[in-house]
């Protein structure tokens, strides 16, 4: 499975962005599609996971409420809407899927990862 990640760019604070995590190589159904970020110095973070299968998402509590995970099966693209955006959400977006279509906020439990879009956020 490949991973392809965009859709980064700088905005300002309370602005929004969409994110997007192109899924190629195989069918991944069954998978489930996890987005991390992490800003300079910082360790990974989890941000929002979705499982392919039935749709049910998970947040990390830093962006419940203020970002949307969602996917769209006709072009196996996962989707990571950001609203009202901070500056400390500025890092790079990273977004990665487990085959086994487990929900999990380390980031050892993804199989596959795509490469970083990054995400600035200005005062």
């Amino acid at each position: 499975v490949q991973l392809q990640a965009s859709g980064g760019g700088l905005v300002q604070a309370g602005g929004s962005l969409r994110l997007s995590c192109a899924a190629s190589g195989r069918t991944i159904s069954s998978y489930a599609v996890g987005w991390f970020r992490q800003a300079p110095g910082k360790e990974c973070e989890f941000v929002a996971a979705i499982r392919w299968s039935g749709g049910s998402t998970y947040y990390a509590d830093s962006v419940k409420g203020r970002f949307t995970i969602s996917r769209d099966s006709a072009k196996s693209t996962v989707y990571l809407q950001m609203n009202s955006l901070n500056p400390e959400d500025t890092a790079v977006y990273y977004c990665a899927a487990d085959r086994g279509g487990n929900i999990a906020t380390d980031e050892y439990g993804y199989h596959y990862w795509g490469q970083g879009t990054q995400v600035t956020v200005s005062s």
